[in-house]
C-alpha cells in the first residue's frame, strides 16, 4: 500500500517492462542505485525520501513467459519542474537485476487537482441530500407568509361558533363547506366568503344565512358530502350546489380545482329533482325568493342611439359586473318590468343629455324636482352634506364604489351617471343606471 508524505503534490506514475523474471525489491535497488549521482545531491533519491520529499516508491510486478511487467508510483512534495526531472531520471533505468529492463513514465497525477474535483463532487451532494428541503426562495417565503395571514383570518359566527371567513357576514354569496379544514384550503387561496356547517346536523345558523344570501353548497365528492347536500337541501335555502371531483375532499383541492368545481355549479332545482328531494314549502319558497331578488338585482345601462329622436325610447342592458375576488358564485340576474322602466326613461333621459359634456350633477327631491346643480368634484361632498332632501342624482361623470356608498348612506333612491366604474359590491337599496352605449 502506498504511503504518501502529508504535503504530496504529485504522483509519478510510470510503467516497467524486463525481459526476465524480477521481484519488487530488484526494482527499487535498481531506481536507487541507477538514479545515484546522476542528478546531484540535491536530488539524490535516499536523501530526498529521508527528508520527506518524496514518499514511499511503490512497484507492482507480475512474470509471465520468462518476462516481467509492472507499475511504479512515487509521490513527490516538489513542485512541478523538479518532479518532471524525477521522472525523466526513472526512465534512464536500462537494467533491473540481471535482466535488461524498460521504464516509461506514463502519467504525472497533480494529487491537489484530485482532490479539489472530490470538494467539488461531495459539496453537490451535500448540497442534495442535506440542504435541499430547506432551501426556500423568495416566490416560497412569500406564498407561506400569505397563507399563515389567510389562516388567520379564521372567525367563527353564531352560536355554534361555526368557522367562517372574514367576508361572510358582508357577502351576497356564500358558500357552504363541510368543516374548519375546507374553509382553511379556501382562505388559502384569497376565498373568504365561506363557512362550514360541522356535520350532517345543520345548524340553525346556516339556515339563517341561507334565508338571506345567494348560496352555493361545496362539497366533497363522497359518500359523507352527499348525506350533507341532502340535509342542506331539506332544512335551508339553498341555491346552487358544487361538487369535489369523485374521491376528493375540498381541503385537498388545489385553486384550479376549486374554481373549476364552482364554475360547474348546477342550480338547485336539478337537484331537488335527481335526489327527488320535496323543495321548501310554497310561502316560505316564495319569501326568500323575493328577498334574494333584490341581491341579484345589479345595475343597468342605457344604451343610446347615435340618431335619438326625442320620442325614442331608450334601451335597457343588464350590466354584468366583473368577477370578485372571492370567486363568489356569479348571482342570477332578474331583469326589471319593461313598462317600469320605459316610465323611468322619459323624465330622466333630458337632464342626461342636458348634462352630457358639463362635468355637472343634478340633485333631485322625491318628486323629481331639480334641488340644486353642482360640480361633479364636489358631489361626494354635497351628498356627505345633505339632509334627506336628496332622493336620486343624475350627473355626468363615472358612477364609483365610493359614490355608491355614500348614495346607499344617504338612502338615496337612484344613481344615474355617464359610465360604471369599478363596482365591486352594489347596495340593495339604490338604483344605478348609466347612459353608456
Amino acid at each position: 500500500m502506498m504511503q504518501n508524505v502529508d504535503t504530496t503534490k504529485y504522483v509519478i506514475h510510470a510503467e516497467i517492462a524486463a525481459d526476465g523474471i524480477v521481484e519488487r525489491p530488484d526494482v527499487v535497488g535498481a531506481i536507487f542505485g541507477q538514479t545515484e549521482g546522476l542528478l546531484g545531491s540535491d536530488l539524490d533519491l535516499r536523501d530526498l525520501q529521508k527528508t520527506g520529499r518524496i514518499g514511499r516508491i511503490d512497484v507492482q510486478i507480475t512474470s509471465s513467459g520468462g518476462k516481467s511487467s509492472g507499475a511504479v508510483s512515487i509521490p513527490s512534495s516538489f513542485d512541478k519542474v523538479e518532479t518532471a526531472i524525477l521522472a525523466s531520471a526513472l526512465e534512464t533505468i536500462d537494467r533491473v537485476g540481471p535482466c535488461i529492463a524498460r521504464i516509461k513514465v506514463s502519467n504525472i497525477e497533480d494529487v491537489r487537482a484530485s482532490k479539489r474535483r472530490y470538494v467539488v463532487e461531495r459539496a453537490k451532494q451535500i448540497i442534495m441530500e442535506m440542504f435541499d428541503e430547506n432551501l426556500l426562495d423568495t416566490q416560497g417565503i412569500t406564498e407561506q407568509i400569505k397563507q399563515s395571514v389567510r389562516v388567520e383570518e379564521i372567525t367563527h359566527i353564531g352560536p355554534d361558533r361555526l368557522p367562517a371567513g372574514p367576508n361572510v357576514l358582508d357577502s351576497d354569496a356564500i358558500l357552504v363547506v363541510e368543516g374548519r379544514a375546507d374553509v382553511l384550503n379556501l382562505l388559502r387561496y384569497g376565498i373568504k366568503n365561506a363557512v362550514a356547517v360541522g356535520g350532517t346536523n345543520v345548524p340553525a345558523t346556516i339556515a339563517d344565512l341561507c334565508s338571506k344570501k345567494v348560496v352555493t353548497a361545496f362539497t366533497d365528492g363522497d359518500r359523507g358530502g352527499e348525506l350533507i347536500v341532502k340535509e342542506l337541501l331539506q332544512v335551508a335555502d339553498i341555491d346552487y350546489v358544487a361538487r369535489a371531483p369523485e374521491g376528493k375532499c375540498v381541503e385537498d383541492m388545489s385553486q384550479k380545482e376549486i374554481v373549476r368545481a364552482l364554475r360547474q355549479k348546477i342550480p338547485v332545482e336539478q337537484v331537488l329533482d335527481y335526489y327527488k328531494i320535496k323543495p321548501l314549502s310554497k310561502k316560505r319558497r316564495e319569501t326568500t325568493t323575493r328577498r334574494k331578488s333584490l341581491i341579484r338585482e345589479r345595475p343597468v345601462r342605457i344604451s343610446r342611439g347615435a340618431d335619438r329622436s326625442a320620442e325614442s325610447q331608450p334601451s335597457i342592458q343588464v350590466h354584468e359586473p366583473e368577477d370578485e375576488l372571492e370567486f363568489e358564485p356569479e348571482p342570477e340576474i332578474v331583469e326589471e318590468e319593461p313598462v317600469a322602466v320605459e316610465e323611468a326613461g322619459l323624465w330622466f333621459q333630458p337632464h342626461l343629455d342636458a348634462l352630457n359634456g358639463t362635468l355637472s350633477a343634478r340633485l333631485f327631491d322625491r318628486n323629481q324636482n331639480v334641488v340644486r346643480e353642482v360640480a361633479v368634484r364636489d358631489l361626494a361632498k354635497e351628498l356627505k352634506e345633505s339632509n334627506g332632501d336628496v332622493a336620486g342624482v343624475i350627473f355626468d361623470g363615472v358612477v364609483t364604489q365610493r359614490i355608491l356608498d355614500i348614495a346607499a348612506d344617504k338612502n338615496l333612491e337612484y344613481l344615474i351617471g355617464a359610465k360604471l366604474g369599478n363596482i365591486v359590491k352594489s347596495p340593495l337599496c339604490v338604483k344605478v343606471m348609466t347612459g353608456e352605449a
